[in-house]
């Protein structure tokens, strides 16, 4: 090796070096909202939003949410939280042509008219969902909520596996992060400790209804806040206790839950949790 190469070698690893820390450092410097394990929350997908809850956050639609009513909402003190499916192609949203058709597969449920279980394998997925995430920031959430992130444990048309929804979650996660948003891990029970670690909250639907809330602890347990939304009607009339029971269960486990309208719409609410009082 001449003297030459060896100096140009000594300079190239020394820019390496110094593009590195530049990294690290940027990275520290990135901060985001971490929600406390008593936040309280709102969630409503559908409807005029109705703002008179005394709830810390309000989980809303990322697409259907105006950056006037987000402003609102945060002039009132309150966190946000924006809604999008990060599993799913949804055949009426804005940035619906973005999506190749081999970017999606089976249809998500027979419910759910209109979806159909995304590759997220895809590097046209996840430039989508980068996308997604750059409009959540530009109309000032505070948090994401990518919703449909279990498709592994489903029949989506796709071979994924639990190894292919790990790295595609935790690809969600460091995305919010270097955009100073936090991060809810929207269902996806069988992957929670190995998830925990890159998520700041949880949100699931009928964790109590499946016997699936005990895998929870590994975020209440580091002090992160765990929303749960119920359905069943049984809640809704409090037949035999079923809601009084719930919510001592719920509120036992440290699990905010709310009992909610299947279509998210605010034409049912009940809070197990106390309201928190606002200044």
């Amino acid at each position: 090796m001449t003297t030459t190469t060896r100096r140009l070698w000594k300079l190239c690893a020394s820019l390496a070096l110094l593009s590195a820390g530049m990294g690290t450092m940027n990275a520290q410097a990135q901060t985001w909202w971490k929600p406390g394990a008593n936040t309280t929350w709102q969630w409503q997908l559908k409807g005029k939003i109705n703002t008179s809850y005394a709830a810390d956050v309000y989980d809303v639609d990322l697409f259907d949410t105006s950056v006037t009513q987000i402003n609102a909402l945060k002039a009132q003190g309150r966190k946000v939280v924006c809604y999008f499916s990060a599993g799913s192609y949804e055949n009426w949203r804005a940035d619906k042509n973005s999506f190749q058709s081999t970017d999606y597969g089976k249809p998500l449920d027979p419910e759910w008219e209109g979806e159909w279980w995304l590759d997220i394998r895809s590097t046209n997925v996840r430039n989508i969902m980068l996308s997604r995430l750059d409009t959540a920031r530009s109309k000032g959430c505070d948090g994401v909520e990518p919703d449909n992130v279990d498709g592994y444990s489903n029949t989506t048309g796709f071979p994924l596996t639990a190894a292919h929804q790990l790295d595609y979650n935790k690809f969600l996660a460091n995305a919010a992060h270097s955009r100073g948003l936090a991060i809810a891990l929207k269902n996806d029970v069988d992957q929670l400790s190995a998830l925990e670690p890159y998520f700041d909250m949880a949100l699931n639907e009928q964790c109590n209804e499946y016997s699936e809330c005990g895998g929870y602890s590994v975020f209440t347990s580091k002090g992160k806040p765990v929303f749960n939304a119920e359905y069943a009607s049984k809640y809704r009339t409090n037949k035999k206790q079923a809601r009084d029971k719930l919510c001592s269960s719920m509120n036992a486990a440290g699990i905010k839950t709310l009992v909610l309208a299947l279509e998210l719409d605010d034409t049912y609410r009940y809070a197990c949790f106390a309201p928190t009082v606002r200044k």
